[in-house]
């Protein structure tokens, strides 16, 4: 062990077959499992939550029977919360790991929303911290984008008022109101304080909480480099790295495929290589997409561009064995899912039986899940198609 820092282990290695299984099994994708929805949350980290659909399909993936009620139940309870938090992208936490998720991404919030664009506005981050304790005594109650820009123009004026609202809905920490409708979330977003905890104030990083945020990313996504946990929460490395320092022998060093070092917590599972993985049509922008510097580990580096669109869009895809194989959509009579290489018939097979049960969870939702997107499939390269109906 160095002296302060983490344990080092340099004959131990790890294969990219070892990474992918160890992320997968981490995930919950190498089987479901029976676990309450809350818990679930609380086991993957978070669920990326910008199409209100998706933390429900995530966990479908992940959890043996679920229903869909219970997220709702959830949502409604605020056991599992919705908020802008890692890379200032909407996700779906348990409402116990809001505080520190949060204050792990203090730095980053503050840079991002209070800077060039609240500038813009002619505002300052002092005036934008002062706004705050006021914005969310307001919010004390839910209120809708509208109420809030209106409180805000009586406070900096109407010409800023935009401006404010951009930089203030993600800084101050407020979470998404279920709306109703098939996901719990409406296109109209409701607000409320989220009172968690304090509220975290300037540019400084909250260390403690970076660590925390480093060993949930390891327990959910590891192990991971110094890139993968700074791209997960979309923070600078090199807080990364003190964070790491910090943990000491909380956690150990590995060599990773290319010489990469890579961090894990001691014991935790990393299934063999040989481990099977069973076929899944991920929901758009799945954490385990998303959640690593390289992500080879899932999706191969040839189809990278098809699924992570310019515009940041991330389909819903297929995994094959563990990789990103093709991608899938909502039709009339089923699923359409489109490889992106030839599939064995064993492969197809178990598609197919994940259409149709997934086919039976949108007949009570929305059949017509991710329909937007669609037009992304006119620019998608010929693949092997097929309807799958179950």
């Amino acid at each position: 062990m160095t002296p302060g820092g983490p344990r080092q282990n340099p004959r131990v290695e790890i294969t990219a077959q070892e990474l992918n299984r160890a992320t997968l099994g981490r995930q919950l994708l190498l089987g479901r499992e029976a676990m309450e929805a809350g818990e679930a949350v609380r086991r993957v980290v978070a669920l990326q939550a910008q199409h209100a659909a998706s933390p429900y399909l995530a966990l479908w993936n992940r959890l043996a029977g679920f229903d869909p009620a219970e997220l709702d139940a959830a949502f409604a309870r605020r056991t599992v919360v919705k908020a802008t938090l890692m890379r200032i992208t909407l996700h779906a936490v348990h409402a116990d790991d809001h505080q520190v998720l949060r204050e792990a991404m203090q730095q980053t919030l503050y840079a991002s929303r209070l800077g060039f664009r609240f500038a813009a506005a002619g505002l300052t981050p002092a005036d934008g911290e002062a706004l705050v304790p006021e914005l969310l005594d307001f919010a004390d109650r839910p209120r809708t984008a509208a109420e809030l820009q209106a409180w805000l123009a009586e406070r900096v004026g109407s010409e800023k008022k935009a401006g404010a609202w951009w930089g203030l809905k993600a800084y101050a920490p407020l979470l998404h109101v279920p709306t109703g409708g098939p996901w719990s979330f409406g296109p109209r977003a409701l607000f409320t304080a989220a009172r968690t905890g304090p509220v975290s104030k300037g540019r400084e990083t909250v260390m403690e909480s970076l660590a925390q945020l480093v060993l949930r990313h390891l327990r959910g996504f590891g192990p991971a480099s110094v890139a993968d946990v700074a791209q997960f929460a979309m923070v600078p490395r090199q807080p990364v790295r003190q964070a790491l320092l910090a943990l000491a022998d909380t956690v150990e060093q590995l060599r990773g495929p290319d010489g990469t070092v890579l961090y894990d917590v001691p014991g935790a599972p990393r299934p063999p290589a040989d481990t099977p993985a069973p076929p899944r049509l991920m929901a758009m922008w799945d954490s385990v997409l998303l959640a690593h510097a390289d992500r080879s580990r899932v999706i191969p580096p040839a189809y990278r561009r098809l699924v992570i669109r310019v515009n940041g869009d991330v389909l819903p895809t297929l995994l094959v064995d563990g990789r990103v194989a093709g991608v899938w959509r909502a039709v009339d009579g089923g699923i359409e899912a489109t490889a992106f290489h030839a599939l064995p018939p064993a492969a197809w097979d178990g598609l197919a039986a994940e259409a149709a049960s997934l086919t039976r969870l949108l007949a009570d939702r929305d059949t017509e899940v991710y329909r937007r997107y669609h037009h992304w499939w006119a620019k998608l390269p010929e693949g092997q198609v097929r309807l799958l109906t179950g």
